[in-house]
């Protein structure tokens, strides 16, 4: 007899193709009625699909008729900043964990602008490789947004600002708040006695950027009654750097810094000496998202935790309620959480 999923989980077809010891495309094949294997290995399959209990979701039902079985994510952006930046993996593994348990495979592609992603997402569509898309890092004036609305593909947008983009039908809309997470920032730092603050954003040609900057102006000016200098950096540990020369330059630099990513606030926390900076102490710094690089630095670096990993599943989610035709509202993510740590408590 096959052993079942652990935990009691329902059976997938990694499950499937674990035990019968084949490939997930195999089992595919196999319960898809599709050529590709053997009758044996087809009977095996199915045997095993039965001796664990697999029945297909509602979502695999729906994608299993002359569709690609699979969904495609263009990632426009430098490839350099890949190298350095965590976020993209945890979102990519929220991702699979959806997607591989409907049997779906991510079609994945770097470009370097959205141009270029235009065109990829077009070729897929055009070839029928993709069942549908998922769109991140979203412009402010974003033609991959129009291009999906054009021609009509499946697609879950990530990090809307509030309702300005459309849902329902072939779109589903995550959206973003960031008020509370300031609020919570700028409350602790003055805790902790800073009364002049500065931000490093990222670039501002994205919507998240934007949606950062009009609650930083809002939170900082109701606390200090002006708002605080943000520099625009470009998510590098080299862009991070230099962006925080540029604000300890001013006549009254800031005394704390809060940074969008990770990656700029450890960079600081690495170079520290040679920017001349007592961390902790007369400096603290703040990260955007408390991935793994907050919590090894030394000293450990305070964040706005974001659960990543969950942003890409519920991306997924939303998308396979497109695919078999649910109606869905735009979805919240949960806001992001002040961790405190070493980096911005006086000693």
């Amino acid at each position: 007899m096959a052993r079942a999923a652990q935990h009691g989980s329902r059976p997938t077809i990694r499950d499937i193709a674990r035990v019968a010891g084949v490939s997930k495309a195999s089992v595919s094949y196999a319960l898809n009625d599709r050529p590709g294997v053997s009758e044996q290995t087809r009977a095996r399959i199915r045997a095993t699909a039965t001796d664990l209990g697999w029945r297909p979701s509602a979502a695999a039902r729906s994608l299993s008729n002359a569709r690609a079985g699979a969904v495609g994510l263009a990632l426009a952006r430098d490839v350099r900043l890949l190298e350095e930046e965590p976020y993209y993996v945890r979102f990519i593994a929220g991702l699979e964990t959806v997607l591989a348990a409907e049997g779906l495979s991510l079609l994945l592609s770097v470009v370097p602008d959205v141009d270029a992603a235009v065109r990829v997402l077009r070729g897929w569509w055009g070839e029928r490789r993709v069942d549908g898309v998922i769109l991140t890092d979203l412009l402010a004036d974003d033609p991959r947004v129009d291009l999906v609305a054009e021609l009509g593909i499946p697609c879950a947008l990530r990090g809307g600002i509030d309702d300005r983009l459309p849902t329902g039908g072939h779109l589903a809309l995550t959206v973003e708040t960031e008020r509370q997470a300031f609020t919570d920032v700028v409350r602790h730092l003055r805790e902790q006695g800073h009364e002049r603050l500065g931000r490093v954003s990222g670039p501002r040609q994205f919507q998240h950027t934007r949606r950062r900057d009009v609650a930083w102006e809002e939170v900082t000016r109701a606390a200090f009654g002006r708002v605080q200098p943000v520099v625009e950096a470009d998510y590098s540990s080299s862009g991070g750097l230099a962006a925080t020369r540029a604000l300890l330059a001013a006549p009254q630099p800031p005394t704390a810094v809060v940074y969008d990513n990770d990656v700029m606030a450890a960079a600081v926390i690495a170079e520290r000496e040679e920017l001349g900076l007592r961390v902790p102490g007369e400096f603290a710094v703040v990260a955007g998202e408390d991935s793994v690089l907050c919590r090894l630095a030394s000293p450990a670096i305070s964040s706005l935790h974001r659960d990543v990993v969950a942003d890409g599943a519920r991306s997924a989610r939303l998308l396979l309620d497109v695919l078999v035709g649910r109606a869905s509202e735009a979805s919240v993510a949960e806001p992001r959480r002040f961790v405190a740590r070493a980096s911005s408590t006086r000693v």
